[in-house]
């Protein structure tokens, strides 16, 4: 298999018929150069670039690249593992689309890219706190938005929550009833128990 020669590629493997190559991150550029390249592989085309986030690795970011050769109607996945501080290659040179997804990668997740000169946000606001697909980032936000008709603009709040943590059990409220609500006479039937009559 031409993947498995190159160097770096530490492991190839098959997810749902498609093929998925995990690669060392120094190495990256020159896996996804022949891919793109080779005659055997021509990926014409970067479908995707997204991010995935661990936390509780050293590398917590895998960074996964969706490729498809028109030509040969296949599709490839190329996986590489970062962290927070270790920029990516960036591959805007061999698919010009890259510019998007390297720039929506690094608005959710705070991946850098090293190479991509117009790294910025692009799906949340300029004042944005954090990087909102990442694990750790709370689930309600630092900050909310609402329209004030006062001022006669949006303005920025810190989030208040209302309530304070709450415990669940998680069991069906049902399970402690012994005569679900309705079922008064039905259970009485069951029971052989006669209902009390003046």
């Amino acid at each position: 298999m031409l993947c498995t020669s190159v160097k770096g590629v530490i492991k190839t493997d098959f997810e749902q018929d498609e093929l998925v190559v995990l690669v060392e991150l120094d190495h990256l550029v020159d896996l996804l150069i022949l891919l793109k390249e080779h005659p055997l592989c021509r990926y014409e085309q970067l479908m995707d670039l997204c991010g995935a986030d661990y936390p509780q690795r050293a590398d917590r970011f895998d960074i996964v690249y969706n490729l498809l050769s028109v030509s040969l109607n296949q599709r490839i996945r190329v996986v590489t593992h970062t962290d927070e501080q270790t920029p990516v290659p960036s591959v805007r040179n061999l698919w010009k689309c890259a510019d998007w997804w390297e720039r929506e990668c690094y608005d959710m997740f705070g991946v850098l890219f090293s190479g991509q000169p117009d790294l910025r946000r692009i799906l949340t606001d300029y004042g944005f706190d954090g990087h909102p697909l990442r694990k750790d980032f709370p689930l309600t936000g630092y900050v909310e938005v609402r329209y004030d008709a006062d001022q006669n603009k949006v303005v920025y709040e810190p989030v208040k929550l209302t309530q304070d943590m709450r415990d669940f059990d998680f069991d069906s409220p049902w399970e402690g009833l012994v005569t679900l609500p309705g079922d008064e006479k039905i259970h009485e039937k069951r029971q052989n128990i006669k209902p009390y009559s003046l």
